[in-house]
């Protein structure tokens, strides 16, 4: 799965990993992380996901990266924003209102992009990638989040076998895999959500959970 297959399903609207509603999860789970009102986060591989609007309004500023120009672009239009763009190294950076996106590889952000973020929200990146461009992922957050940020993270586990991904399974001993050794793990929440996913119904699952976490950046373990 490369950038081209990113690409390619936002040029043709194939875009079934996008919600109008704000996320459930983020709803209910965000509060409990405790995160001052003013404080910076970041949404990685943000799409044009109306959620960055709902953290914005608890007041807090935001930075998400994207590969593609046309959700960027979506996301202003569609939200009645006008963005002021310029480029930053790799990226096209566009802000408006507290808000900034950088357009690019998410592997090419740097620990300066982010600097001064308390938070993460990860509704749909873990879970976008298959399990070889997890380890990087991962990797390339490490080294980008300072000791005491805070992610919420959200998966999801099914039998890998019965659908193909997007989005992929991520089991809870793989969180503990990729995540253990340098974040505090604590899951939130479990649910079963097949009954009411039927598009997952018609691809063949037999069973579906959506799994909440909650990670913390330990001091002993950030790196840079």
């Amino acid at each position: 799965m490369n950038q081209e297959f990113w690409m390619e399903r936002w040029q043709q609207n194939q875009i079934g990993f996008h919600s109008e509603e704000i996320n459930s999860h983020l709803l209910k789970n965000w509060p409990l992380l405790d995160i001052g009102p003013g404080s910076l986060v970041f949404v990685p591989l943000c799409g044009k996901s109306n959620d960055m609007l709902w953290l914005l309004a608890q007041g807090y500023d935001v930075i998400g990266v994207e590969l593609s120009p046309l959700a960027v672009q979506a996301f202003f239009d569609e939200n009645g924003l006008i963005p002021t763009s310029h480029w930053q190294d790799n990226f096209m950076v566009s802000e408006a209102e507290g808000l900034r996106i950088y357009c690019g590889d998410f592997f090419k952000l740097t620990a300066n992009d982010l600097a001064g973020v308390n938070a993460l929200y990860d509704r749909a990146s873990l879970v976008a990638l298959p399990p070889e461009m997890r380890v990087a992922y991962v990797t390339n957050l490490r080294q980008l989040l300072e000791a005491g940020t805070k992610i919420l993270l959200v998966a999801f586990d099914y039998p890998q076998q019965e659908m193909q991904g997007p989005p992929f399974s991520v089991q809870a001993q793989e969180i503990q895999v990729l995540y253990r050794s340098w974040c505090d793990v604590k899951l939130l929440h479990t649910e079963d959500i097949l009954e009411r996913e039927p598009r997952f119904r018609e691809k063949g699952l037999s069973q579906m959970q959506e799994q909440v976490y909650e990670l913390t950046v330990s001091n002993e373990a950030a790196i840079r």
